[in-house]
């Protein structure tokens, strides 16, 4: 059956490095098909659909959607938007007049869920119609997917950033802490493993959400690297909690804020650095202490983008045109590991991805609960793309002393 209409994609939540790819792939993909009448984009995601707030992607050159494919961040803008059931009334509502009848959706965790709600409101109202959720997001955090589009780039970034860190600190040792995004999961703030080349190589320690953080076995840990190596180099999922659920960040400072939907502000603030800074500097007495809070950088990050990351995000918004255009089927693009390193496709319900949350296996923490597994980096290794930088260390000879103090 060939259901004609048009096409609507919009973007939502965070950006990243290879979102575009997504948009492109499926907008040319769908611009092949007879029965597409028009390629939409909204701008500002949802927010843009129900604002009725279009641009006609059809009538974009082919030679320019090439280049925005290589630009970092959402060219169509994003919102935060979390829509309830009545949101979703009005995005269909607006699908419905403009004869849409293939909706795509490229977003988290948030996004799955949205797409699932409009789907349904189509089906109630006996409106033929295709939606598909696109994946995307740093945090790696989507169910049923080896990996998503978007965490490869920002893993090279927060892997290279630690590697230069580490050149850093070698050269005037110190502690340095680097807070890394990931509420639920900590994915990306083990990245920073990959940084590591040479034995005495920082990160030293990596602090997960899946592991519950205590302050005493941090500073002992901190006190323990330091003594062995006179540096020490933490990286810490902005995410970390307690033994009893609560947020790090709310238990080392009183002035706590909150985002739109309640939860803890975690990026943007730098206050979880500092604050572990002061704890070690308190506890161990060690004077040179730094952080950094990476917050927006990882995530669109011109320099540093992985081509593995690129065709993949690519071909999950083609894959979406021909699962909804060819096959007539709604759902959320999976991808799956078929080798090392080969992947393929595949459509998941969105029941089964939306409001679900993917962490860190266990076989990819070590046991201590500070670091990540050898079975980690064989996973994450071929995510970073071809060409990813190594640092080289001298190797000459020392030469030997003529005077001493005795002279």
């Amino acid at each position: 059956m060939k259901l004609e209409g048009k096409v609507v994609i919009a973007q939502g939540g965070g950006p990243t490095a290879v979102i575009n790819q997504s948009l492109v792939g499926a907008a040319l993909e769908a611009r092949k098909f007879s029965q597409v009448t028009r390629v939409y984009g909204a701008l500002h995601g949802v927010q843009g659909i129900v604002n009725e707030d279009f641009v006609d992607l059809t009538q974009e050159t082919t030679h320019n959607l090439e280049q925005v494919a290589e630009t970092p961040s959402s060219a169509l803008l994003s919102t935060r938007d979390k829509p309830d059931e009545a949101y979703c009334k009005e995005i269909f509502k607006v699908l419905k007049a403009h004869e849409v009848r293939y909706f795509f959706y490229i977003g988290g965790n948030d996004s799955s869920d949205t797409v699932r709600i409009v789907n349904e409101q189509a089906q109630l109202a006996e409106y033929e119609f295709r939606a598909i959720h696109i994946p995307k997001t740093i945090d790696n955090d989507l169910v049923l997917s080896d990996h998503t589009p978007g965490y490869g780039s920002a893993a090279r970034f927060v892997a290279s950033a630690f590697a230069g860190v580490n050149l850093d600190n070698r050269a005037l040792p110190g502690v340095y802490i680097g807070v890394v995004m990931g509420r639920h999961a900590g994915f990306l703030a083990a990245a920073s493993a990959l940084g590591q080349k040479y034995p005495d190589d920082g990160p030293h320690l990596i602090y997960l959400p899946e592991r519950s953080f205590n302050q005493d076995k941090f500073i002992k840990d901190v006190r323990q690297v330091y003594d062995q190596y006179g540096r020490c180099i933490v990286a810490v999922s902005e995410g970390i909690m307690d033994e009893d659920g609560t947020p790090v960040i709310a238990k080392l400072t009183k002035n706590v804020e909150h985002d739109a939907h309640g939860n803890v502000q975690l990026s943007g603030t730098g206050m979880l650095g500092d604050k572990l800074c002061d704890l070690i500097r308190e506890k161990t007495k060690i004077k040179r202490v730094r952080s950094d809070t990476f917050g927006y950088l990882q995530r669109s990050f011109l320099g540093c983008v992985s081509d593995v990351d690129q065709r993949e995000a690519r071909e999950v918004g083609e894959r979406a045109a021909h699962y909804a255009i060819w096959y007539n089927l709604d759902g959320s693009i999976s991808i799956q590991r078929t080798g090392y390193y080969s992947v393929n496709y595949r459509l998941e319900k969105l029941e089964d991805v939306a409001r679900k949350t993917r962490l860190m296996p266990d076989n990819f923490i070590n046991a201590a609960g500070n670091g990540v597994t050898d079975d980690f980096r064989y996973y994450l290794r071929p995510l970073l793309g071809s060409g990813y930088p190594a640092p080289h260390r001298l190797r000459a000879p020392k030469v030997g002393k003529v005077l001493t103090l005795d002279n």
